[in-house]
C-alpha cells in the first residue's frame, strides 16, 4: 500500500522483520524502483503483509527475488536495510537461487541497476548533443564539443570497470582484484595488441595464438571473468597460509584471469551476446512488424516481473558492433504509451488522490522509470495498462515502417532520449519515432475518455444489504441522494472541521487501508444519520457504528481515537443492531469533555469500507463542515 512515509529506517526495519529477520536473507540489491531479496523461505502471507506497509506500492515475487517496489526513496531504505544485515555470513547452501533463468535475471539487474542512472546520464548528454549540433552544424568542430562528447562516451568506454564493481559484490569477491583484473582488460595497450591482430599479425600467449576481441563497453566477458573469479579467490584463500595471502591470491588472480579471458571467456562470450543480438536483428530487418508489435506490446509486462534487465547485454552488444539499436526504439515508444495510460487517467479522474498519484508517476515516466505508473495507476485499474500495451504496440509498429534506431544508448529509454534516433545516415530513424512516440501518448488518453479507466469493472452492487465488516476503508460523512448520474451525495453527520484522512493520528486510518474517506474533528457532541439507510454494526462499547445506505454504500464511522478503552461510558445509543433510520436521525451521543479530559481525541474517522465496490469516490474542497452539509460523492 502506497503511502508518505519519510521514516525510511523504520521501513528497513519493518520488512526485514516481516521476511524473517537477517537469517532468513540470502542477499539484497536494488534497482531503480524496488528492493530485490533473496529470501531462504517465503509465503503468501510474508507478501502480504510487506505490501501493505505504507511507503511500499507492492510487492512482486518473480525470478527468485522477493522485490519490493517503494518508488524514488528506495536508495534510502536499501542503504539503511543493507545495513541492518550482514550478507557475508550467510550460508550459501541454503540459498534460494531458483531457476538458472531466474539467476540470470537476477544477476543482470543487481549488475546494472547501481549505476543504471549513470548511463541513463550519458546518454541523455549524448542526446543533447545530437540536438545541438542539429542546429549549430559548426558546434561539432569546437573544443567544447570534443570535451563534451568524450564525457559523454566515457562510461560506455569503461563499463567493465563498473560492472567489476557491481559484480564483485555480488559474488561476494574481492572488488579491488575485480578491478584490477578488468581494468586490464580495458587497457590501450590490450586495444593496440587486438588492433595488430586485427590487421593480420599474429601475436602468441604461451604459444596460443590471441584474438582480436577487445573489450571496452563490453558486458557479459568483465561480468563472466568477475563470476569465475569469485570461485578462483575462494579456493586461493581457503588453501593458502594467511601470512601470505594477502599478496599472492590478488597476484595468481591477476595472473590467471586476464589471460584466460583475453582466450577464452571474452571470445566465447562476446560471440553469444553478438548472435543473440543478430537473431533479434534478423527479426527486426526481415519482418520489422512483428519485431514492433512484441517490444511495443510486451515490454512493460516483462517490467512487471522485474525481468527487463535481462536485454541489456543483447542492446549493448547492438551498439558495440552496428552503432545503433533497433529494440530501444520500440521499448522508448512503449515506455511512453504508459506514460499516456497514466495522463489518459489524470483527465478522466474526479478522485484528488487519483489524480495526485498520476501526476506524480507521470513525472517518474518522463525519465523512463514506469514502476510508478504502472503499480500506482495502470495496473492497479488495469484497463489503462492494457490501453497502454496496444497503444505502444500500435506506435511501435507504424514506426517500424520508418526503420526507426537509436545511435546513443539509453540507460532508461523515456520520452527525454527520442533525440537519440536522430542521425543523418537515417533522416527517416527520427520521424518514425515522432510518429510512434505520438500515437502511443495520444491512443491511451482517447481509449481512457471513452472507455473509462477500469474502475467501472469492479462489480456494483447498489441496493445489497451487505454488513459492514469491522474493517476500516475511509469514507467521508455522508448523506445519499439517488442521481440519474448514478452518484450519491453524502453529507455530514456532524459538525466540526474536516481533516484528510492521511493525517488522522492512527496508522489503522490513515494508511487508507480500510478503504477512502476522512475525518471530522467534532465541535458538538451528537451523530446523525448521513443518509437513509439501517445499523448493521454496533460495537459493544459504543464508540464505532456501521452503517449501510439503501443504495449498498458501507459506512464505519468511528468517535474518537482510542476510545474503546472507555468501556462506553462516554456514549448513549439511540439505536440498535438492525433499526432502519432516516437522514438526519439522531444516532448517538456523547460526552466530548470527558473524552478529551482523558487524553483521548475526538477525531472521528468515517470509511466508506465498500469503496473497492464504486468508481469513484469524489471529495469536496472543505476545511469545516455543517450539519447536514455535502462531503462527498460516490460514484457507481
Amino acid at each position: 500500500m502506497s503511502g508518505k512515509v519519510r521514516d525510511y529506517t523504520e521501513l528497513a526495519k519493518n520488512i526485514l522483520n516481516a521476511v524473517g529477520g537477517e537469517e532468513n536473507v540470502v542477499g539484497a540489491t536494488r534497482c531503480a524502483t524496488r528492493l530485490r531479496l533473496v529470501l531462504k523461505h517465503s509465503n503468501p502471507k510474508v507478501k502480504e503483509k510487506v505490501a501493505s506497509m505504507p511507503g511500499v506500492i507492492t510487492v512482486v515475487e518473480n525470478s527468485g527475488q522477493f522485490q519490493v517496489v517503494i518508488g524514488q526513496h528506495v536508495g534510502e531504505v536499501f542503504e539503511i536495510f543493507s545495513s541492518l544485515v550482514n550478507l557475508d555470513t550467510s550460508d550459501e547452501d541454503n540459498q534460494n537461487k531458483g531457476t538458472i533463468l531466474n539467476r540470470v535475471i537476477a544477476t543482470m539487474s543487481a549488475v546494472f541497476a547501481p549505476f543504471i542512472y549513470i548511463l541513463a546520464a550519458a546518454g541523455i548528454l549524448q542526446g543533447a548533443l545530437i540536438l545541438i549540433n542539429l542546429v549549430f552544424p559548426s558546434f561539432a568542430g569546437t573544443g567544447t564539443y570534443e570535451v563534451f562528447s568524450f564525457i559523454s562516451w566515457a562510461p560506455f568506454t569503461f563499463l567493465p570497470i563498473f560492472i567489476a564493481v557491481t559484480a564483485s559484490k555480488h559474488f561476494k569477491t574481492n572488488t579491488y582484484i575485480a578491478l584490477a583484473c578488468t581494468a586490464a582488460l580495458v587497457s590501450p595497450t590490450w586495444a593496440e595488441i587486438a588492433g595488430r591482430v586485427a590487421s593480420g599479425e599474429t601475436i602468441t600467449f604461451l604459444n596460443i595464438a590471441l584474438s582480436q576481441t577487445v573489450y571496452t563497453s563490453s558486458v557479459l566477458p568483465p561480468l563472466f571473468l568477475v563470476w569465475i573469479l569469485s570461485y578462483l579467490e575462494k579456493v586461493l584463500n581457503k588453501n593458502m597460509n594467511e601470512v601470505i595471502r594477502p599478496l599472492f591470491v590478488p597476484l595468481i588472480c591477476m595472473v590467471v584471469m586476464v589471460p584466460l579471458t583475453i582466450m577464452l571467456i571474452g571470445p566465447l562470450s562476446t560471440a553469444g551476446a553478438n548472435g543473440i543480438a543478430n537473431g533479434y536483428n534478423l527479426l527486426a530487418e526481415n519482418v520489422p512488424v512483428l519485431a514492433a508489435m512484441i517490444i511495443g506490446s510486451f515490454w512493460q509486462v516483462l517490467v512487471i516481473f522485474g525481468v527487463h534487465w535481462g536485454i541489456t547485454p543483447m542492446v549493448l552488444a547492438n551498439f558495440e558492433q552496428y552503432g545503433r539499436d533497433s529494440f530501444q526504439a520500440y521499448q522508448t515508444i512503449a515506455v511512453i504509451a504508459q506514460v499516456g495510460a497514466v495522463l489518459g487517467v489524470v483527465l478522466k479522474a474526479k478522485n484528488k488522490e487519483t489524480r495526485k498519484v498520476g501526476i506524480s508517476a507521470g513525472v517518474t515516466g518522463l525519465f523512463g522509470i514506469t514502476e510508478p505508473a504502472i503499480y500506482g495507476i495502470t495496473l492497479k485499474f488495469k484497463k489503462p495498462f492494457i490501453f497502454g500495451c496496444i497503444s505502444g504496440g500500435v506506435g511501435a509498429i507504424v514506426a517500424s515502417f520508418f526503420t526507426p534506431y537509436y545511435f546513443a544508448y539509453a540507460g532508461l529509454p523515456g520520452p527525454l532520449t527520442v533525440v537519440n534516433a536522430i542521425n543523418p545516415k537515417y533522416p527517416t530513424s527520427i520521424w518514425g519515432m515522432l510518429i510512434g512516440v505520438a500515437i502511443a501518448l495520444i491512443l491511451p488518453v482517447i481509449l481512457i475518455q471513452i472507455f473509462g479507466y477500469g474502475e467501472d469493472a469492479v462489480k456494483q452492487q447498489a441496493g445489497s444489504e451487505s454488513l459492514v465488516e469491522d474493517q476500516g476503508q475511509s469514507g467521508d460523512n455522508l448523506q445519499v441522494n439517488n442521481s440519474k448520474n448514478n452518484e450519491e451525495t453524502v453529507s455530514a453527520p456532524i459538525n466540526g472541521k474536516v481533516i484528510a484522512l492521511s493525517e488522522v493520528p492512527d496508522e489503522a486510518f490513515s494508511s487508507g487501508a480500510m478503504g477512502k474517506g476522512l475525518a471530522i474533528e467534532p465541535t458538538d457532541n451528537k451523530l446523525y444519520a448521513p443518509f437513509d439507510g439501517s445499523v448493521v454494526m454496533v460495537s459493544p462499547t459504543k464508540h464505532a457504528i456501521g452503517l449501510v445506505s439503501k443504495s449498498g454504500i458501507e459506512l464505519l464511522v468511528h468517535i474518537g481515537l482510542d476510545t474503546v478503552i472507555l468501556n462506553g461510558t462516554p456514549f448513549s445509543l439511540n439505536v440498535k443492531n438492525g433499526d432502519k433510520f432516516k437522514k438526519g436521525n439522531l444516532l448517538i451521543s456523547f460526552d466530548k469533555e470527558l473524552i478529551e479530559s482523558k487524553g483521548l481525541k475526538t477525531i472521528t474517522p468515517i470509511i466508506v469500507t465498500n469503496s473497492h465496490d464504486y468508481k469513484d469516490v469524489i471529495f469536496e474542497e472543505l476545511t469545516f463542515c455543517t450539519l447536514g452539509q455535502k462531503l462527498f460523492e460516490v460514484v457507481k
